[in-house]
């Protein structure tokens, strides 16, 4: 990839933050980026059974890129490369920026500004229903970026172009803070959660500590993901964690994405759109797939990959059955189609059936093992959103086909041969020999009169 036009840009030109990355991607260049199908081929379906089950496993590690996943990476360049510029570490700017993480932590307060500093950071809000592979979509994204690059010139630092951290299940803030400093001690050596992660630092202090650190280390985009965890904020409620986000993207210049079911669409609504200019590059709604183009593309796609012996076709009925029991959620689907496959196997061994799948046994194999997420999946079928907004989250399902799968891999697996054992007699001793000894190697005990 050629990176003279990404040079080209005045915005960008001399900046060591800027330039230290990746090139900027074309749609077609990042299409082939993010794309990473399954291995296969067709001679996988000569291996045993139970060897062909540990295959189905690919298939949740596949990822083939959709049309919002190219819109997500197009913004995500934008976002890291915009939140940069007012950054320069080659200007003035950048020293202010650095004294003033020194006053806020004195004052304990991130507001506390001398020298004001324009920022040029943006926040972005990535929502939608559960399964719909946000976080995955994310990660992939995140790969094309180094995380840590060294700088040697014009001083010695570690730039990290990216952090992704999970909201606390609660939405406490300062488990957020002690979870920054965790990874950030993960990817670079250090020990800031010894430093300021002590249960004597309070609140304000380990805000204003978190923000130096992402500024010392020009900390290119802080991911959240999970936002919907601030629904269940006890005490300070969400705004807490929200007013700490738009001060990051607002203040100390630092571009912010928070990742979360739509469970989340009416706290961020109040709150996070007042960051500056986060309307700029917006925030995006992933909804589950709908009957079409996109839906079709990706089935087309997925279904390539069959180890079940005989491959079957794919008909507009085995389509109509997909859609119906994953509603358009792209991890519901996969995992049908796995655990489709893996009944068809078990078939094939224990009954010595065709291992052909058809509508009926995949609308079986969900009625049997998508129980646990039965209330989600009937909300979605009624098209009622008040009944949908109770479950967005599909969770339970992983260990849930995890459970399965591993089941059926000890079913299949083909049976250990038996364990021949060989006698060979001892050879006699003298009686007089044997008299009030004990045997150590054999673990014996004299008998009754030989103590």
């Amino acid at each position: 990839m050629n990176k003279s036009s990404e040079l080209l840009l005045p915005e960008y030109r001399d900046n060591p933050f800027i330039n230290r990355l990746p090139a900027q991607m074309s749609m077609r260049e990042a299409w082939a980026f993010l794309s990473d199908p399954p291995d296969f081929s067709p001679s996988d379906r000569n291996y045993p059974a139970h060897m062909r089950v540990q295959c189905l496993y690919r298939l949740g590690r596949c990822f083939e890129p959709l049309e919002h996943h190219l819109r997500l990476e197009a913004a995500f360049s934008a976002l890291l490369r915009q939140g940069y510029v007012n950054r320069n570490p080659l200007t003035t700017d950048y020293i202010r920026r650095l004294r003033d993480g020194h006053e806020r932590i004195v004052a304990r307060d991130l507001q506390a500004v001398r020298n004001p500093v324009r920022s040029s950071a943006a926040g972005f809000a990535l929502l939608g229903a559960s399964g719909a592979g946000k976080s995955t979509g994310v990660e992939r994204v995140l790969e094309y970026y180094p995380q840590v690059i060294e700088h040697d010139e014009p001083f010695s630092m570690q730039q990290v172009t990216w952090l992704k951290l999970d909201c606390p299940f609660q939405g406490s803030p300062k488990q957020l803070c002690l979870s920054f400093f965790q990874q950030m001690d993960l990817i670079l050596g250090t020990r800031f959660l010894a430093n300021h992660g002590g249960s004597r630092s309070s609140l304000d202090l380990m805000m204003t500590q978190m923000a130096q650190i992402a500024n010392r280390h020009a900390l290119g985009v802080l991911i959240v993901d999970e936002i919907q965890h601030l629904t269940l904020a006890k005490g300070v409620g969400p705004a807490a964690i929200l007013n700490f986000l738009v001060t990051l993207i607002n203040v100390i210049g630092i571009p912010v994405v928070v990742i979360g079911t739509m469970g989340a669409l009416e706290v961020l609504q109040g709150d996070f759109r007042q960051a500056r200019r986060a309307n700029g590059l917006g925030s995006d709604i992933w909804e589950r797939l709908q009957p079409g183009q996109v839906w079709n593309h990706f089935v087309e796609f997925l279904w390539r990959y069959q180890w079940t012996r005989e491959e079957t076709p794919l008909t507009d009925d085995i389509r109509q059955v997909l859609y119906e029991e994953s509603q358009g959620i792209i991890d519901v689907l996969v995992k049908l189609f796995m655990l489709g496959q893996l009944r068809v196997i078990e078939l094939g061994v224990t009954r010595k059936r065709p291992e052909v799948m058809d509508a009926g046994l995949l609308r079986q194999v969900a009625a049997e093992h998508f129980k646990i997420i039965e209330p989600m999946m009937g909300a979605l079928k009624s098209g009622d959103r008040r009944k949908v907004a109770k479950y967005d989250d599909l969770r339970p399902l992983e260990p849930h086909v995890q459970q399965i799968m591993n089941a059926a891999q000890l079913r299949l697996a083909p049976a250990p041969l038996p364990v021949v054992k060989t006698f060979i007699p001892r050879q006699a001793e003298p009686a007089s020999s044997t008299l009030g000894r004990v045997d150590k190697q054999q673990g014996g005990f004299p008998r009754r009169g030989e103590m």
